[in-house]
């Protein structure tokens, strides 16, 4: 199976359009997004009343516009094989189109399939203790898939699009956008390990350096953008702090027990990480570097990411144990109905911490990680820049 070809140029009727399944899975990734944040303050605000709430409505409609738009690609590619989309796609099991369009289109049907899994968990087991349960396991994965798959359907058209100032402008502007989403989706599945009151060990900064530096380098790499990894961090901080002051303004209560906290609206969530920091570091290191090769610019990405995390969210964690925080633009004051008066998030404690041994090896776990997960990024954005179908 082929991914690579001779450069084709992109069709369009006119120059700077973008096709109507671009902007559907577009669509299709905010509505996920949106849903899912909408769908953990409902859970910690609400409980769970019924299935069909809004938030799952807007997760799950995502799985749905991902089908609309890659089967149209997929079908049309398979039975009408127009001459443009023919040379732009991909074989898989006797069936046509482009790549990203089948990566999306199995995220679509993972996003599907778990929501009757998800539905039989809660009537069986209850409500969720953690994010991270086997149903919502399958559909972060079909999400993320439909990320994936969407931003290879934009990177090959922008690789297309070389020649064509405009298209090729706005279809990188996309693909910054669609990054952003993708770098949401990581912090999201991040959630459990970067609670505010554990952000005095190591083990959120290794989760981090995980999942997030890989963003930045595949982004930045692909994108050709100078200032990729801080765009893509911008509107992550952004869309978290636009629902910590939208989402009280909203009335809810519980509707399960037992309730510890007073919940009378939604409850918001936890302020974002300061990744702008080193994703605005990175960048300026990656612009410095020039021909470094990967390898080493990679071994020192790492400890440049975890050091200038470190460096601003070890004493905003402080701030944010402190009453100066509890206002609506920190909202540290807000706690899901069901966590106790004595829980240490509540109390604004810090649960206990690594021994400084413990800590310094995490970091330099985290260091490793971060180092591992830029050269992964590189090479992805390499492979990406050469995508055609």
């Amino acid at each position: 199976m082929a991914t690579v070809a001779e450069p084709i140029r992109y069709a369009s009727k006119r120059e700077g359009d973008i096709p109507w399944y671009s902007w559907c899975l577009t669509l299709a990734v905010t509505s996920a997004s949106i849903g899912g944040r909408w769908d953990v303050s409902w859970h910690q605000s609400i409980g769970r009343d019924t299935f069909w709430t809004p938030a799952h409505i807007a997760i799950y409609l995502c799985g749905v516009l991902a089908g609309i738009a890659c089967g149209y690609l997929i079908l049309k590619a398979t039975f009408q094989r127009p001459t443009e989309l023919i040379a732009t796609s991909v074989q898989v099991m006797g069936l046509s189109g482009p790549l990203g369009a089948f990566l999306a289109a199995w995220g679509g049907l993972a996003m599907l399939t778990s929501a009757p899994f998800d539905n039989w968990w809660h009537n069986a087991y209850g409500l969720d203790v953690k994010i991270v349960s086997p149903p919502h396991t399958l559909l972060i994965l079909g999400d993320v898939a439909i990320e994936a798959g969407a931003l290879l359907l934009i990177m090959s058209a922008l690789n297309r699009a070389e020649g064509q100032p405009i298209l090729f402008s706005r279809l990188r502007k996309l693909v910054l956008y669609l990054s952003s989403v993708l770098l949401m989706s990581v912090m999201f599945f991040c959630m459990e390990f970067t609670r505010d009151v554990l952000l005095h060990t190591s083990l959120p900064y290794i989760a981090l350096s995980i999942g997030v530096p890989v963003c930045f380098a595949a982004t930045s790499r692909a994108s050709r953008y100078k200032w990729a990894a801080t765009s893509i961090a911008v509107i992550y901080i952004a869309s978290v702090i636009a629902f910590i002051l939208i989402l009280p303004l909203f009335p809810a209560e519980p509707k399960l027990g037992p309730v510890y906290q007073p919940v009378t609206h939604f409850v918001p969530p936890q302020f974002p990480m300061l990744l702008l920091v080193p994703a605005m570091l990175l960048d300026l290191f990656w612009t410095k570097i020039g021909s470094l090769g990967k390898l080493l610019a990679s071994a020192l990405s790492g400890p440049l990411f975890v050091l200038s995390l470190l460096a601003v969210e070890w004493p905003f964690a402080s701030f944010l144990m402190t009453p100066a925080s509890n206002n609506r633009f920190f909202a540290t004051g807000s706690h899901p109905f069901s966590v106790p008066p004595w829980a240490p998030v509540v109390l604004r404690q810090f649960i206990r911490g690594d021994q400084p041994s413990m800590l310094i090896k995490g970091l330099a776990l985290s260091t490793i990680c971060a180092a591992i997960s830029v050269w992964l990024g590189l090479t992805v954005g390499d492979w990406m820049r050469k995508i055609q179908r």
